[in-house]
């Protein structure tokens, strides 16, 4: 360890940080512990100072000992597991100590994550929401396709989550705090439809408010019933002990369907809702709010680590946060749900462990549910969802708290615990693109695509293409880098692809058409 002089930059950022962590543990006590204190200040930069930076310097740029560990390619390798290794294991013939014995193996990976995230240029608590969109300039040359990127809709809310494309071409878009919207085909006539559940907003904190509109999506034959279901927040005032005792409102994942006459919405139908009880305070940005549909008649929907913490109920079958749930599409239940048999669970639970789930699709090759999940800090995951499958949330996770510390809350209060019942992701996205939306394409405009994940993410500004085998990630490409961030993806009639970008000053519907050129092998 060395000294820091009051002036330095070292110094602000380490009284920054004990600062931070005395305002968390007197707002936890003022509160009644609400919000734990489980978790520290932030801890990267920290302990990356006081063990790295006499040698590697303070912005990661190299000293007269140290090698840059930013803008060019690493010795002994680029990934988090490789730089991880090199930190514990060190290269004493190049003078580079091991730290195996001096840090523990999670102060190693906390290490290991602040310097992958300086590489990709992904810094903790930077979230480009006003960062300007980069459209590329002409055509965009990929592995497998050339496209260029047009916006097709511009002038939307900040705070857009979802889109739906209708059989006419027509979009109807969900914007978390207003409510649907539906666009012309040419994006340049839209109207709000009136009538459906309310959304609303938070005027001290329009990004952390409660009771906001999430998904829109159509029935699979929505041609024949005109069936479309939304999926929302449902908002309450003094409707539960916890609203009382904290005076502030509380919400719940609702899943409703109606139909769209004019600009009204009409015929609503209640397909699953929670006991009151069981409604939340903390914020909706958790909620996770996504449909999908199989061919057999089912309809999955997400929930994320709804109570305050993130961490408290997620385990417990009894309650409706944490998790991803099936029933019919008229919300009835299924026989076969893995816990229709346990007096104590809720029996339309599908899976548990769920931190922050951001995409939710069906494989059409498999039939099986796949997702896309926030981690903490690290540990963005792809998924497969099994029937009763536990992914983890708040027991473990690949990623690392925002303190630093392992993710292993609850364990204490099991009988035993394994990492082995964990369900692990198909890919582990560490540092955090922040991942969003996704789809597996079966369009014809981009036909070396057909059957990939095309993903998005928000803080990265990326959107991602993933070929799969069968359970298995077998090639990942950036198409687009430091783009926007993609909330929503969508494929057209014609194979279009259409991406919803969300921006801190007005969001926008893009579309990427193909462009014939060709693609050297």
């Amino acid at each position: 360890m060395h000294c820091v002089s009051q002036g330095s930059t070292e110094f602000r950022k380490l009284f920054i940080s004990l600062f931070v962590l005395l305002i968390v543990t007197l707002f936890s006590v003022s509160t009644g512990n609400l919000y734990a204190a489980a978790e520290r200040a932030p801890a990267f930069e920290v302990l990356y100072e006081q063990e790295c930076a006499v040698c590697h310097g303070n912005e990661l740029q190299g000293e007269a000992i140290g090698v840059s560990l930013v803008g060019s390619d690493l010795l002994h390798g680029q990934s988090l597991e490789e730089v991880a290794v090199s930190i514990a294991e060190g290269y004493p013939d190049a003078g580079m100590p091991a730290w195996s014995e001096a840090l523990t193996t999670t102060q190693i990976r906390t290490l290991a994550v602040f310097i992958i995230e300086q590489r990709d240029s992904m810094p903790y608590g930077e979230f480009n929401v006003r960062t300007p969109m980069q459209f590329p300039e002409g055509v965009v040359a990929s592995n497998k396709h050339a496209f260029k990127v047009e916006p097709v809709v511009e002038g939307l809310d900040q705070l857009t989550f979802s889109m739906a494309i209708l059989p006419d071409r027509q979009f109807l878009v969900t914007e978390k705090t207003r409510g649907l919207r539906l666009i012309s085909a040419d994006g340049q006539h839209s109207t709000m439809i009136q009538g459906t559940p309310k959304a609303y907003h938070n005027d001290d904190n329009p990004r952390g408010g409660v009771g906001w509109m999430l998904e829109v999506i159509l029935h699979p034959e929505y041609a024949d019933n005109g069936w479309i279901y939304l999926h929302f927040s449902d908002r309450c005032e003094d409707c539960n002990a916890m609203s009382r005792q904290y005076k502030r409102a509380a919400s719940m994942n609702k899943v409703v369907r109606g139909r769209i006459e004019g600009d009204q919405w009409v015929d609503q139908e209640t397909i699953i809702e929670f006991d009151k009880a069981s409604y939340q305070i903390g914020s909706d940005i958790g909620a996770g709010g996504r449909v999908a549909f199989d061919s057999e008649g089912h309809l999955f929907f997400s929930i994320g680590a709804r109570s305050p913490n993130t961490m408290s109920g997620v385990q417990d079958l009894a309650l409706p946060w944490g998790k991803i749930h099936r029933v019919n599409l008229d919300g009835s239940i299924p026989e076969d749900n893995p816990y229709v048999d346990d007096d104590i669970a809720l029996d339309s639970i599908w899976s548990r462990g769920h931190r922050s789930p951001q995409g939710l699709e069906v494989n059409p090759l498999s039939d099986e549910l796949w997702s896309t999940e926030h981690g903490p800090r690290g540990g963005d995951e792809l998924n497969i969802i099994k029937s009763g499958g536990n992914y983890g949330w708040p027991l473990h996770s690949l990623g690392i708290n925002y303190s630093g510390s392992e993710v292993n809350y609850g364990r204490d209060e099991l009988e035993f615990f394994r990492i082995e019942d964990i369900e692990m992701p198909i890919v582990d996205f560490t540092p955090s693109p922040a991942v969003s939306s996704f789809i597996f394409y079966q369009g014809d405009a981009f036909p070396e695509w057909k059957n990939d994940v095309l993903m998005g993410t928000l803080k990265s500004r990326e959107l991602f293409r993933i070929s799969i085998d069968g359970s298995r990630a077998i090639e990942q490409e950036i198409l687009l880098d430091d783009f926007a961030r993609v909330r929503d993806i969508e494929s057209g009639a014609d194979g279009e692809i259409f991406l919803l970008l969300e921006h801190g000053e007005g969001s926008q519907i893009a579309r990427l058409m193909p462009e014939s050129v060709e693609i050297a092998e």
